[in-house]
């Protein structure tokens, strides 16, 4: 089965002290002690960022690790990834984690294992990614339109409550036709797709939202979406 898990913000990197939506992540494979593979590509590979990883995954039951590109521990990249359970993508830099994933072939190969089904998941350029087209500030403080790799179709935005330009700049760049329809989710709330199709919404907080953005009629229509808060 096909599996994308985008989440809008949250995971360890973003409240350590919550493991919800990690531990769900790791509940969608059918391994006891499942392989989960780090990319730290969007944040430049910043060490700080691996050793989060690390101390959180070291604790729950998987086999952890990490690949980078500034240092890669191989070059057989597409053995390595497709022996993977999981494929985990982190925040940071969405157009320089692509550029960097085109030249190292590491998009066609995140494709393969989609259709393997090793599941993706990722949180903020680790949810834009598997998209159509999503909004950015990778170019700089404003919010950009960007192509992604287009796993999933329409567009996206994280961070949609965390960050106060993020609702009003989706939405005009979907009215003014610079972004397809798509899908905001607030931090701590993640999209779960099962092949091409959303499956269900779950969040790590209470009050984490998600909706879809589209235009109707010349005017925005924003619909919140069923969410399931992951329990304890």
């Amino acid at each position: 089965m096909r599996q994308i898990v985008a989440m809008g913000g949250g995971g360890f990197s973003m409240e350590p002290e919550n493991p919800r939506l990690d531990r769900y992540i790791l509940s969608l494979v059918d391994n006891p002690r499942p392989k989960i593979c780090f990319f730290p590509t969007a944040s430049g590979d910043a060490q700080g960022y691996i050793d989060r990883f690390y101390e959180f995954f070291n604790k729950e039951t998987c086999e952890p690790s990490h690949f980078s590109v500034f240092k890669p521990s191989t070059l057989e990249i597409e053995t390595f990834l497709l022996s993977q359970d999981i494929i985990y993508v982190g925040g940071g830099n969405t157009v320089n984690m692509l550029v960097l994933w085109k030249e190292w072939g590491i998009d066609k190969v995140l494709h393969k294992a989609w259709e393997k089904g090793i599941v993706l998941a990722g949180l903020s350029a680790g949810s834009i990614c598997w998209f159509e087209q999503g909004v950015t500030d990778s170019y700089g403080d404003e919010l950009y339109p960007m192509d992604a790799l287009g796993l999933l179709k329409g567009s996206h935005s994280p961070h949609y409550d965390g960050e106060v330009n993020r609702r009003p700049s989706y939405q005009h760049l979907i009215q003014t036709e610079k972004l397809l329809p798509g899908y905001a989710v607030d931090d701590g709330a993640a999209l779960h797709f099962r092949g091409t199709d959303l499956y269900k919404i779950v969040t790590s907080r209470p009050a984490a939202k998600a909706y879809y953005v589209q235009l109707e009629n010349g005017e925005i229509n924003e619909t919140a979406l069923d969410v399931e808060f992951l329990e304890e």
